[in-house]
């Protein structure tokens, strides 16, 4: 005589089949989300690579160059737009978790230091502190406070969210607590450390270092 085994819920407990099936799910879900955010902004940077003009903060030096920078901007967008979606599958294998987390770290850091970075330099400049620099052949002609505020409210909102997504994908995909918090202690202090260089570097304290 056999009996057939279900996994069924047992008190708050989730049997391991559901439990890995909402996993699965959680990881599609912000991947999902992921994806759609580096898009959308892909997006908006193809508008100027298409030589757009909307909302522009100034006079480019050089149209060509401009629009050449927005193209490279959006190719660099739509690989980490396909990233999450294509590495779904690799989660559920150990090695190619560990690769995963690691590019989720230096996303993740990546992009929140560069969103704190510029927010800082963006407000100091709109309080009436040290203006941001441009360069000269980057710009003919500028609105230094219409750049400062589309930074704030757009520009570094993207690279905020995006990282922060990229930290979401790693909480779900790590498989203990311990693990997570090492994971997010290590991101929060390498942030930290690299959002003070830069803020240094940005306001003349220290010599020049490309961080963000």
């Amino acid at each position: 005589m056999s009996t057939t085994h279900h996994d069924t819920p047992v008190g708050n407990r989730l049997a391991p089949a559901t439990e890995e099936q909402q996993l699965g799910s959680r990881l599609i879900v912000m991947s999902v989300l992921t994806s759609a955010c580096a898009l959308a902004y892909a997006g908006y940077r193809g508008y100027y690579a298409a030589g757009g003009t909307a909302a522009m903060i100034g006079v480019p030096g050089s149209e060509s160059e401009f629009r050449l920078l927005n193209l490279a901007a959006v190719g660099v967008l739509l690989v980490a737009a396909v990233l999450p979606i294509a590495a779904l599958s690799l989660w559920r294998r150990a090695r190619p978790r560990r690769v995963l987390l690691v590019l989720c770290w230096v996303v993740a850091v990546g992009c929140v230091m560069h969103a704190l970075i510029d927010d800082v330099q963006r407000v100091v400049s709109l309080a009436g502190g040290r203006e941001v620099t441009y360069p000269a052949s980057q710009w003919a002609s500028i609105d230094r406070f219409g750049a400062d505020v589309q930074d704030l409210a757009f520009n570094e909102v993207f690279f905020l969210v995006e990282g922060l997504l990229w930290a979401a994908l790693a909480w779900i995909g790590l498989d203990n607590g311990t693990s997570r918090r090492r994971w997010v202690g290590t991101a929060a202090a390498a942030t930290v450390a690299l959002t003070a260089v830069g803020l240094l570097s940005a306001f003349g304290v220290i010599g020049r270092a490309i961080v963000a």
